[in-house]
């Protein structure tokens, strides 16, 4: 037997074991401490080589001298030219014109003389910083030359003049051999030549037009320079005078070219443009490789199709603007059949056409969407009148777009020039899914273009509808090119082309959910149309990589034809409910036959949500034993479903909607006792979990009986508690009593538990009027009194009642 110390002496012990660990930890911590030390000692350098203190070790420097020098430069040339530029403001009228010409010029000449000397003797950056000076001098010199003698000549023709010459002194300045080795000054000069021709131009007030062409000769002549000049200072201002301007001048030509409102002008903007083409193309020659060259060549080649398309929309009515664009960047891939041009830049008009032909289709997807989404409305307005046209029916929300009339000719245009210009064996399989797409397209909004009669364009959308099918059992799921049909040993892993199957079973598939929307205005059209895509789609699931998605798709229309069946013999919802639960079944059945098929769960999937859709129906009629009928045979099919061996837990669906279908009929039948409800759930469920516990001794048994166990005890024992009769109370605990017993004698945990809190809580309700009385009768003290000497007790039996609690903890434990 243990022997357990009083509190205190056990206190006092723990008090001293915890002082000895702490003086031991102390210990070992300053012995660590230590060690720590003679280790450093052991491995550290010698003294000769010991590092200095960190008093007198160097800092390392924050500031190069090259920076410093080039900072205090910059600073020097930049306060200097503000005190020029002071004196030029302010002082300049306390002299003479003498004077001013001979201190402003004896200034300027100094400073652009300085740099020569300072070359000489190696100092490159001063030199550079001084030249800097003289050309912001020379600015200052062109404005004194404007204020004083040349005040009444207009200031943007002067201004065109004075960049014009500031250019031309700053080349030869650069080309002079003594200051040839300056790198400032041919980058100054090209950023002024990027103002003389466009000011000249609007000093002479020539009009956008050749304001826009001087823009544009400007960033030829930087992009000349930018090809030729080896200097990289030079190259790359050359190319940022180019970009941007060039930016500028084709902003302003595409301007000019939309908003010409007949040939002349049209063809006068077009010259622009191309001349802009022309830049760019050449440029792109130039260079040759790089991703440079192939965006200036995709930029020549579409304001090439830009001033063709302008052009020819000047004379075309707005319908045909689009085509128009579209015909001229087809033209372009001629340019990619010629040998003569470097193949970036064949690759480059290439993509340019691809980039309009992408921005026509673009132009189309209002119209496809009007198409696809429209017929969506008429799920508002069932069967309230057949309209007179396909376009009346697509439109009966949305306005008709204008100039939709070429929408079919620019997507038949781009499916042909799909088919016959692309010929890689990579790239063929998905241009033929987008030829696919394009005349699935065509052949969508054509009807509603040509406002074909209403019936017509059902019959048309039915056509489609079985070609897309047809085409999608045709096509093989995967292919291969006959070059990569026989990998060689040593290549890279052979891949699976995408094919046009999958891209016609989705185009089918819109289609067809397309046509049932816009049947709905019509009775007869709606149970035609259902009827013929159910067929439809039934029979194409016969293809097996067609059925994962033509099965399910096949069942939901069924469901749809159901609906409307039962709608058009005015039949009341939960009727309609029985005619749809024959979907399910054919699914189950269905299922079922396709085995371990990829299309088995899918179908699985449609049947449950058109038994989903049942249920709803007879719910929404408010009849319960109609929805009682329909719950019960749901559960019919499910259990069924259950037999297959790969469906097993449906079983637990099936029982639900059986224990759903029971409650929803005793609801019906006015029945109120909650034992009516709990034990039909309650019996089976011990009945199951008894089978489980037969086959897996191990299964705890609140597994297997706490359930029904508790469905059958908790609803009797709250109906009870508010319950004024005997009977029930009486009844239930006798039930709860012998599930007690049951659970002791079998040493099963769930049943002892739940019997037991079900019996004393029962006994409580049954005993509650009985103690109020007796409370009413004893004097006020009584319970504190009776309280207080019960903790007494408890405290003095203390330890008992703690192996009395072990005890019931052990034993509970041993039960399963």
């Amino acid at each position: 037997m243990t022997h357990i110390p009083p509190p205190a002496e056990e206190l006092r012990l723990l008090d001293l074991e915890l002082r000895r660990l702490d003086a031991r930890r102390a210990q070992l911590l300053h012995r660590r401490a230590w060690l720590v030390t003679v280790l450093q000692a052991a491995a550290g350098p010698t003294p000769a080589l010991a590092p200095a203190p960190a008093s007198f070790a160097p800092r390392p420097a924050e500031a190069s001298a090259p920076r410093v020098q080039n900072v205090l430069l910059v600073l020097g040339g930049v306060l200097l030219t503000i005190a020029a530029m002071a004196f030029t403001l302010v002082s300049w009228g306390h002299m003479g014109i003498t004077g001013r010409a001979l201190v402003l010029g004896g200034i300027t000449v100094a400073v652009l003389a300085a740099p020569v000397p300072l070359l000489k003797h190696g100092l490159r950056s001063t030199a550079e910083s001084v030249a800097g000076l003289g050309f912001a001098l020379t600015v200052l010199d062109a404005y004194a030359l404007r204020e004083v003698a040349l005040a009444d000549v207009d200031a943007t023709g002067y201004l065109a003049a004075a960049s014009a010459a500031l250019v031309a002194l700053w080349t030869a300045y650069a080309l002079l051999p003594h200051t040839s080795a300056l790198r400032l000054p041919l980058p100054t000069a090209l950023v002024a030549a990027q103002l003389p021709l466009t000011l000249w131009a609007v000093a002479a007030d020539a009009g956008l037009y050749w304001i826009t062409a001087a823009v544009l000769v400007t960033a030829g002549l930087d992009t000349g320079v930018a090809l030729r000049v080896p200097a990289k200072t030079v190259r790359i201002t050359a190319m940022a005078g180019a970009y941007g301007m060039g930016a500028w001048g084709v902003w302003a030509a595409g301007w000019l070219s939309w908003t010409a409102t007949g040939p002349s002008a049209a063809a006068r903007a077009a010259a622009l443009l191309l001349f802009a083409a022309g830049i760019a193309l050449a440029a792109a020659w130039q260079q040759v490789a790089g991703k440079q060259a192939g965006g200036l060549a995709v930029t020549a080649g579409l304001l090439t199709v830009a001033a063709a398309g302008g052009t020819a929309r000047s004379v075309l009515p707005d319908t045909w603007t689009v085509p128009a664009y579209l015909a001229c960047g087809i033209a372009l891939l001629a340019a990619v059949r010629l040998d003569r041009l470097p193949e970036t830049v064949r690759h480059g008009l290439a993509r340019a056409s691809g980039a309009v032909q992408a921005l026509a289709l673009l132009w189309t997807l209002p119209l496809l969407g009007i198409t696809l989404m429209g017929p969506v409305a008429w799920a508002e307005r069932v069967w309230s009148g057949a309209p007179g046209d396909v376009r009346e029916a697509v439109s009966v929300s949305t306005p008709w777009p204008p100039g939709a009339e070429a929408v079919p000719v620019v997507l038949a245009v781009v499916a042909v020039v799909l088919v016959l210009a692309v010929r890689d064996a990579v790239w063929r399989p998905r241009a033929l899914s987008g030829v696919l797409a394009l005349a699935w397209a065509t052949a969508l909004v054509l009807p509603a273009v040509l406002e074909v009669p209403y019936v017509a364009g059902l019959v048309a959308l039915g056509i489609t509808t079985a070609g897309a099918l047809a085409a999608a059992a045709w096509i093989r799921p995967c292919e291969r090119p006959e070059k990569e049909a026989a990998p060689q040993p040593d290549s890279a892993p052979a891949i699976d082309f995408p094919t046009p199957g999958p891209t016609a079973t989705v185009l089918a598939l819109l289609t067809s959910l397309t046509l049932a929307f816009l049947s709905l205005p019509s009775e007869p059209a709606t149970l035609a149309v259902l009827s013929s895509l159910t067929a439809l789609f039934a029979a194409a699931s016969w293809r097996p990589h067609l059925a994962p998605v033509t099965a399910p798709t096949a069942l939901a229309y069924a469901a749809a034809l159901a609906c409307a069946t039962g709608a058009a013999a005015d039949w009341q919802p939960q009727y309609t409910a029985l005619l749809v639960l024959a979907v399910p079944v054919a699914a189950a059945l269905l299922a079922a036959r396709l085995g371990s098929s990829p299309a088995t769960v899918p179908v699985d999937i449609a049947g449950a949500l058109a038994g989903l859709l049942a249920v709803g129906l007879a719910a929404a009629s408010a009849d319960l034993p109609m929805l009682a009928l329909v719950l019960a045979l749901c559960g019919v099919i499910t259990a069924g479903t259950a037999i297959r061996a790969d469906r097993r837990p449906v079983a637990y669906a099936s029982a639900a909607l059986f224990v759903l279908a029971t409650w929803v009929r005793l609801a019906a039948s006015d029945v109120g006792t909650p034992e009516a409800y709990t034990l039909p759930v309650a019996v089976p469920a011990l009945l199951v979990g008894a089978l489980h516990r037969r086959r897996d001794p191990r299964a705890s048994s609140w597994t297997a009986y706490g359930p029904g166990l508790a469905t059958g005890l908790v609803p009797s024992l709250l109906t009870a508690w508010g319950d004024p009769n005997w009977a029930r109370p009486l009844l239930l605990g006798l039930a709860a009593l012998a599930v007690t017993l049951l659970g002791a004698g079998h040493h099963l945990k769930a049943p002892l538990l739940l019997g037991g809190t079900v019996l004393t809580l029962d006994a409580l309700h049954e005993l509650a009027p009985y103690i109020v009385q007796v409370t009413d009768a004893l004097p006020r003290w009584v319970p504190p009194a009776l309280a207080g000497l019960l903790l007494l007790a408890l405290g003095a039996t203390y330890e008992q009642r703690l192996r009395d609690a072990r005890r019931m903890r052990d034993f509970l434990g041993n039960l399963h």
